[in-house]
């Protein structure tokens, strides 16, 4: 997912195995079938292009961590004890940015 959020094209197998940075070589094969699980699970799309997938982001890369914190506040049991935990680890800068994140969403109706 890094290759594919760093580029601003859609990108092939081979793309992708020519940006990956991985202490040994993979295979096509494997690389292919990543995307292709990628695709099933609808975190990416795909569009043929000549005789070769095109691979690109279903979602930006904020998109998909907001999606992963909702998850584990679905997943947490006690979604208000977790969310105090994170708030008590955050610094002056991130408290900032989360009242104001806070307040956008209370203007968008999303109380």
């Amino acid at each position: 997912m890094q290759v594919l959020w760093s580029s601003s094209e859609p990108a092939t197998v081979r793309d992708v195995m020519g940006r990956l940075q991985t202490p040994k070589p993979l295979a096509y094969t494997t690389v292919m079938t990543v995307l292709d699980n990628l695709h099933r699970k609808r975190e990416v799309e795909r569009e043929m292009q000549g005789r070769a997938w095109s691979y690109r982001p279903a979602r930006t890369r904020a998109e998909h961590s907001a999606a992963l914190l909702q998850e584990v506040l679905q997943h947490a049991g006690d979604s208000q004890a977790v969310l105090m935990h994170f708030v008590a680890d955050l610094g002056p800068d991130e408290i900032t940015q989360l009242q104001q994140a806070v307040a956008a969403a209370q203007e968008r109706g999303g109380q």
